[in-house]
């Protein structure tokens, strides 16, 4: 089975909507949505019509690159009122030769957060540390081996489900069925992580345009994060207050003339616009960059502040990523304001390159690492829809021009 998997995720600023196939460890882009949130702040449906309105849009918009319905997604909400804490469980291996199966581990999984959850909560992840075989041997992957005990010791992280079901029920007004539900911080970390991370403790930031989110992973397993209400949209704020402008003159100041550091600002580069008062006023490079610049530093001060109230451990590595730091001369800044190396989280998936789409594209990742921790499959189109789709039983209509009838054609043809 292709392994195709459609990631949302949900922002108070954007949705963004990514359908991708991962093939040989890479995620191969099929469909890429971008659209401005509507009855959503905080990870909240503040009004289910407008927020139902705009999830519509999106899957409409996958659909028609895709030329075929998007009908199951899994979904990245903000780690707001995340709770996270350790769970262990233990079975019985009652096979013949008692070999470890793929069901024992889904067993042992289950079992572990058995009563765990209280009515309230929902999970929005379950990351084993170790598995122990008879009380002795510590494994991370017992498939396979032998053991009568079966014991797991594994990070429960749950949310409140009243930030989850307006979600969910939103979604499923338009016929799309939410298959898994995580938080942002675990998407970001199935994309950037490494053989290097997963083996040491480290900071994942994810600068947005509403929030920026600090997440302390302790050798890949998520053990704090904290959302905080500041990103991108407060630097428009700033121009707006400054300069006593309008929002989409400030947007545009931003993407069009600011630098996220003055060392490459140029005082001779000036625009001349209208203010709120109709008075025309001069605005050069170097004050609008230095007011975000101001900015920006106070944001990664407040993550290196909370980076220190999350944990105090010794920190081996810090990654920066989301769509603020996709600000020219983002680097310089960054790299002034901590002491120890710190680097920027790319996407670098062909033709998406923008790391605004690091949530989506990590849960296509993150949903296929659980597909092998949990030793299933999935994929949001069954074997006899690929098979539609390929036209050796075309049901669908599906057009030879569009994403996946190119793709599917390339692979059942040849």
């Amino acid at each position: 089975m292709r392994k195709i998997v459609a990631g949302l995720d949900v922002g108070s600023n954007s949705i963004k909507l990514v359908v991708g196939e991962v093939f040989r460890n890479k995620v191969n882009t099929l469909a890429c949505v971008d659209l401005v949130s509507r009855g959503i702040k905080n990870g909240y449906i503040v009004n289910p019509e407008n927020a139902t309105e705009v999830f519509e849009e999106a899957f409409s918009k996958a659909s028609a690159m895709l030329g075929i319905p998007v009908k199951k997604v899994v979904v990245a909400l903000p780690a707001f009122n995340l709770d996270s804490f350790m769970v262990q469980a233990s079975i019985t291996v009652v096979n013949q030769d008692h070999v470890i199966t793929k069901k024992d581990v889904k067993k042992v999984l289950d079992a572990s957060i058995f009563d765990k959850i209280s009515p309230n909560m929902l999970k929005v992840y379950l990351t084993p540390i170790y598995y122990i075989l008879n009380d002795v041997d510590k494994v991370s992957n017992p498939v396979g081996m032998s053991a009568e005990k079966l014991t797991v010791k594994a990070v429960l992280g749950v949310i409140p489900k009243k930030s989850v079901n307006p979600i969910i029920e939103c979604i499923k007004r338009i016929g799309v069925e939410v298959s898994d539900i995580t938080i942002g911080p675990m998407a970001d970390y199935a994309y950037l992580r490494t053989k290097e991370t997963d083996e040491k403790i480290g900071a994942v930031i994810n600068m947005g345009a509403s929030n920026t989110t600090v997440s302390i992973f302790n050798k890949g397993v998520l053990t704090a994060s904290e959302v905080l209400e500041i990103g991108g949209s407060d630097f428009d704020k700033d121009i707006c207050y400054m300069y006593k402008i309008g929002k989409e003159d400030a947007l545009g100041l931003k993407k069009n003339m600011c630098l996220a550091n003055v060392e490459n600002a140029q005082a001779s580069e000036m625009v001349i616009i209208k203010n709120k008062n109709d008075n025309e006023i001069r605005i050069n490079q170097y004050d609008i960059s230095d007011i975000c610049m101001q900015r920006l530093i106070e944001i990664l001060n407040l993550c290196k502040k909370q980076i220190n109230l999350l944990t105090k451990k010794k920190i081996s590595y810090i990654i920066v990523t989301g769509g603020v730091t996709e600000f020219s001369d983002f680097s310089i800044t960054l790299n002034s304001q901590f002491d120890q190396d710190v680097e920027i989280g790319q996407v670098t998936e062909i033709g998406v390159r923008n790391n605004k789409y690091v949530t989506a594209f990590g849960l296509i990742r993150y949903e296929y690492n659980e597909m092998k921790i949990n030793n299933t499959e999935y994929s949001i189109y069954s074997l006899e829809e690929q098979e539609e789709f390929s036209g050796l039983h075309r049901k669908v209509n599906i057009t030879d021009n569009s994403v996946l009838g190119k793709l599917f054609g390339y692979f059942f043809d040849n």
